[in-house]
């Protein structure tokens, strides 16, 4: 990341499509605090209740959301078809509010992390995406690249695109920021991960399994269901992170402890207290549990191409083991 001179108001505002936009922002804040400028976040409920979490000290604003939710089934795609609308209304308004926001803060730089609407022609604006084209289900292979021109025309609109990942073939995105020509103001910046410096943490085993749940809903419950079940009929010692700070929480069991978020260092230490990691193939899991060099089973989310195409793409490395919602079966897959 190129250095902001100094004094600088920065805003920062990551997507609300799950946790994962928010998370690999703390890498970018942290940088930013330290780089002496004044740091803005504006979010979503969830992820500005996780930010405000981590930088309580900052300004926090609530930004509009998408408000997207999935499908009960094994198929998104039309489900998100379905809400449209509602994505092409949210970039409008984020953009004009945006707009408003620039005025009444004074805010030189906006980081936008997949916002499409975030920028604005009369300051600096700075994308950020692993996804330069969207994986599409058999039989729409043709829609990829025609997808890729849409959100290079959004990309162009900023100033500079941050893609985090490594460039060459040893990377984590694959397809996703690989395949087709990145856009001239697009750069690789390696992964970001809220882990980076906490990699030598380690203390005794406390529990079998972690399980880190996140995304939209329904299936982020219908995941979550899915864990206690099995997790209740066996002997593992597990603690569930269910990714709904602020929200109110399940009671504890003799064999599940239940916590809606998890500061990043606590976070660190218990996974690497953990003998198995259990959660999403998103890819900001992927790159902090890269960064912690940590085994986890992989579910994607049932009709989620990005997850099912990451999931892929990342289980040659021997740390990862990658399997579908309803096939999975924890006693099969423990001890590691």
């Amino acid at each position: 990341m190129n250095k902001f001179p100094e004094q600088k108001s920065v805003m920062v505002c990551p997507l609300d499509w799950g946790l994962g936009h928010a998370t690999r922002i703390i890498p970018v804040i942290q940088k930013l605090i330290d780089n002496e400028n004044e740091v803005i976040i504006a979010a979503g409920k969830l992820p500005l209740n996780l930010l405000k979490s981590e930088f309580p000290e900052l300004k926090h604003i609530q930004f509009p959301s998408f408000h997207i939710k999935y499908s009960k089934g094994g198929n998104q795609l039309f489900k998100m078809m379905f809400q449209s609308y509602k994505i092409l209304f949210g970039i409008i308004n984020e953009h004009n509010v945006l707009k408003k926001l620039i005025k009444e803060q004074k805010i030189d730089v906006v980081i936008s992390d997949n916002r499409f609407g975030c920028w604005n022609k009369n300051i600096r604006s700075v994308y950020i995406t692993h996804q330069l084209m969207v994986k599409m289900p058999k039989g729409l292979k043709f829609l990829e690249y025609f997808g890729y021109l849409i959100h290079r025309w959004f990309i162009k609109k900023y100033n500079e695109c941050w893609i985090p990942d490594w460039e060459g073939k040893d990377n984590l995105s694959g397809d996703l920021s690989h395949k087709y020509k990145i856009p001239s103001n697009a750069r690789f910046i390696g992964p970001l991960s809220r882990f980076e410096g906490l990699q030598h943490v380690v203390e005794a085993m406390k529990y079998d399994i972690v399980c880190i749940l996140s995304g939209p809903e329904p299936q982020r419950t219908i995941l979550e269901d899915i864990l206690i079940k099995q997790n209740s009929k066996s002997k593992f010692k597990t603690i569930i992170v269910r990714g709904q700070p602020g929200k109110s929480m399940p009671e504890n069991t003799e064999k599940i402890e239940f916590v809606n978020h998890l500061p990043t260092k606590q976070l660190a230490e218990t996974i690497k207290r953990s003998k198995l990691v259990v959660c999403r193939s998103g890819y900001s899991g992927i790159m902090d549990l890269i960064a912690l060099n940590k085994k986890a089973i992989l579910i994607p989310t049932p009709g989620q191409t990005e997850q099912e195409y990451l999931a892929e793409h990342v289980k040659t490395n021997n740390l990862f083991v990658t399997v579908k919602q309803d096939e999975l079966d924890l006693k099969s897959y423990f001890p590691y």
